[in-house]
């Protein structure tokens, strides 16, 4: 047996009615009051709370701050386009692969992690080139493992991304 809440496809909605907001009117010999509605209220909190406690309000961006954020931007990239190049041209028989290529993850995932909310590096084409290379390294050492060579194909495409990534890089973009 259905219950009685239960939407089903052949019962009947029932329209709602609509809350009116009621006035309460005290009169005294002098003036009267008229409460606001409670939805008005609580619209009106809601929106000051937002406002008040937007971080634009607690952490005005200067020009200096962005440029320390861009600064690091660059340099964190090169580092992580150094960690690419170095590990993806290691040799496969080299005892070393896997623990470059943690380093090379954790790396790459604290970068990705810390960059891909900034809405201004969004844009920026080293990121779109970086994000996409090291996407395609991850990728393939999750699916295939971190001793697993990669394919010359795939390797070729990775570097040319990687290469594009630090030209622009170096052009500001």
């Amino acid at each position: 047996m259905a219950s009685p809440t239960l939407l089903t496809p052949t019962s009947k909605l029932k329209s709602l009615v609509p809350i009116k907001a009621t006035k309460t009117t005290t009169s005294t010999a002098t003036a009267s009051t008229t409460s606001v509605p409670q939805a008005r209220r609580r619209e009106f909190l809601s929106i000051a709370a937002a406002t008040l406690s937007s971080p634009a309000w607690l952490f005005p961006l200067t020009p200096a701050a962005l440029a320390a954020s861009d600064e690091e931007y660059v340099k964190e990239t090169e580092e992580v386009i150094q960690k690419v190049k170095s590990t993806i041209s290691m040799d496969k028989s080299d005892p070393n692969v896997a623990t470059a290529v943690a380093e090379l993850r954790e790396t790459s995932n604290s970068w990705v992690a810390k960059y891909r909310r900034e809405k201004n590096l969004l844009a920026r084409v080293s990121f779109r080139d970086m994000y996409s290379a090291i996407n395609a390294v991850s990728g393939h050492y999750v699916s295939f493992g971190p001793t697993a060579p990669i394919p010359a194909k795939r390797k070729a495409r990775i570097l040319e991304e990687v290469e594009t990534a630090e030209k622009n890089l170096l052009r500001g973009r």
